[in-house]
């Protein structure tokens, strides 16, 4: 094993950790996080909705199954930096091309290792996430934390056009075509499109920057607003744009950023999470069913909604769909006509599970029965 640079970790509250470099060798600053999937590394490193974080991996054994050509959910990795405690030495599996070391040093990505993660994690969520930056090349904690707090906060950021898609894109549908669905790229993940083709959707991935004009040029039979990195009370544009096309009753379905804004656009506000939640084990209650799913996330922000009861809106009754069990965050909102019909709906977390468990999958069946519907009215 080559031998590593010693890495300096500093907080903004102070708290430091030693470790050293894993990846590239420099310095970089961001959010500090943690997630808590024991797999899927690299799905989490090249999630957009990751952009200007610092992941600390809480799973000890990190870079198992190297880095392979098929598994990435964007065109490159987007974590500000990495934190693990024991990187593999050798990764072991047979789609593996690269190691994750070589992965992170060739995109440039600042990371740092044997690091106690735990007592770095415990910190967190007892002080909450808050800016961090871990550096090579700077020996002098006072030093780096001046530089710290001299970084740019979370909160207020408007970040997906950091991430979005330059130009728009078609994803053609596995079949017969059903549906076409316009949908915002506010830092989406490969498999979002690629499972609505899979339900016959033709799939216009337009950039974060379309208006209503945009959208309706593709004629479409619903709207869907990705996940995504950021503050959503410092987005204006996709808010007005979500509020034109309920207007004109387009069916909607949003994940995670979308479910914030679509929060925004029913007139909720929004607010930050201590320490958000991150990973493929979150355990969410969908109402409607009462089926309790293991479901992923990636998200620091919250829909500050009433978890009991309707709201009328300018476009309908709004209500919280699902609900997370560990602190009863709002994880889905919904809605509904005068007579109870569906006409929109949203989550907080990851149905495209890439990586994690697939209990939420039907959410694209019923986005898919929403369309039926409205179509067919």
């Amino acid at each position: 094993m080559p031998s590593r640079a010693p890495a300096l970790l500093v907080l903004e509250d102070g708290r430091s950790f030693t470790g050293y470099a894993f990846g590239a060798e420099g310095e970089t600053f961001g959010e500090a996080v943690f997630s808590t999937g024991m797999t899927g590394y690299q799905e989490t490193l090249t999630d957009p909705s990751y952009h200007r974080q610092v992941v600390v991996m809480t799973a000890p054994h990190v870079g198992n199954t190297g880095m392979n050509d098929e598994d990435p959910e964007s065109r490159k990795v987007w974590v500000a930096g990495y934190v693990v405690r024991d990187p593999a030495r050798v990764p072991s599996s047979w789609r593996s091309r690269r190691t994750l070391d070589d992965e992170l040093r060739d995109q440039g990505v600042v990371g740092i290792c044997d690091v106690d993660t735990r007592a770095l994690t415990r910190h967190l969520r007892e002080r909450g996430a808050m800016r961090v930056g871990i550096s090579t090349t700077e020996t002098d904690r006072d030093a780096l934390l001046r530089r710290v707090l001299e970084s740019g906060e979370m909160a207020g950021a408007n970040l997906s056009e950091a991430v979005t898609t330059p130009e728009a894109y078609v994803v053609e549908p596995v079949g017969t075509k059903r549906f076409t669905v316009a949908a915002v790229d506010l830092g989406i993940k490969a498999n979002t499109p690629r499972m609505m083709a899979e339900r016959g959707i033709e799939v216009h991935v337009l950039p974060a920057t379309s208006t209503i004009e945009d959208v309706l040029a593709v004629a479409p039979d619903g709207l869907f607003f990705s996940n995504g990195p950021g503050d959503p009370a410092a987005t204006t544009g996709q808010v007005e744009l979500l509020q034109a096309a309920l207007e004109r009753d387009l069916p909607y379905f949003g994940i995670c950023f979308g479910n914030q804004l679509f929060g925004r656009a029913l007139g909720f506000g929004t607010y930050k999470l201590k320490y958000g939640h991150r990973g493929i084990n979150q355990p969410v209650m969908d109402r409607t069913t009462g089926k309790v799913e293991v479901t992923a996330h990636n998200h620091g922000f919250a829909v500050d909604a009433p978890l009991d009861g309707a709201t009328t809106t300018p476009y309908g009754d709004a209500s919280v769909s699902h609900v997370c069990l560990n602190d009863d965050v709002v994880e889905g909102l919904e809605l509904r006509d005068d007579d109870g019909t569906l006409k929109s709906f949203s989550v907080q977390y990851h149905p495209e599970a890439a990586a994690g468990p697939h209990d939420a999958a039907y959410l694209f069946d019923r986005f898919v029965e929403l369309m039926t519907e409205r179509k067919g009215a």
